[in-house]
């Protein structure tokens, strides 16, 4: 399923390792020290995606703290009611 990239009007996007960045996680100053595509890069990106040192439960509550609301859109048979 491919994702559209729709925004809100009024709202703004969460910006990719937003969280990350502004907790100052050790695996992103690693990540930074690299160029993006390289051997050495992706190998600490994988850190990121299969062995992330902070939880769900983390990131939740700080998109919570910081004003971001998570929504979808509803699904078809609902936008006719």
């Amino acid at each position: 399923m491919e994702r559209e990239n729709v925004g809100i009007a009024g709202y703004v996007e969460y910006q990719r390792r937003e969280f990350c960045k502004d907790i100052g996680c050790p695996i992103q100053h690693r990540l930074e020290k690299h160029q993006a595509g390289t051997d050495e890069y992706e190998e600490v990106r994988r850190t990121c995606k299969t062995q992330c040192i902070h939880t769900t439960y983390e990131f939740h509550h700080w998109l919570v703290d910081h004003g971001y609301e998570i929504v979808r859109p509803a699904p078809p048979d609902a936008q006719d009611a």
